[in-house]
């Protein structure tokens, strides 16, 4: 079985930065994309920023020149590196993980249980 675990959510005030942390566990052969999402109060789950295995990026408009993703792919983990916080960025934060558990079966999208950030005005 698959886990991913999320750390490093907490309060913070606009135009502060917080570091997210998502570590897989378990037995797994490898990991292809990760990425980031969040969900806000009411709204539906959005995209973040994602990263494939070879560290190619892609990020919303939104967090756009603000976050920045990236991964250590000896350890499984991926970073959402969060600065110039916005009010509007509060949300729960969840990672992803599109995971090859064997070599023989499709690959698996695994996701965190999600962590709160908080940006106070």
């Amino acid at each position: 079985q698959v886990q991913l675990v999320e750390s490093g959510g907490g309060l913070v005030q606009a135009g502060g930065s917080l570091r997210l942390s998502c570590a897989a566990s378990g037995r797994f052969f490898g990991i292809n994309a990760m990425g980031w999402y969040r969900q806000a109060p009411g709204n539906q789950r959005e995209l973040a920023a994602t990263i494939t295995s070879g560290g190619r990026t892609f990020y919303a408009d939104s967090v756009k020149g603000r976050f920045t993703i990236s991964r250590d792919n000896a350890k499984g983990t991926v970073y959402l590196q969060m600065n110039s916080l916005k009010p509007e960025d509060t949300a729960v934060y969840y990672c992803s993980a599109n995971t090859i558990v064997r070599l023989s079966d499709r690959p698996l999208e695994v996701w965190g249980q999600g962590t709160l950030v908080t940006v106070s005005s």
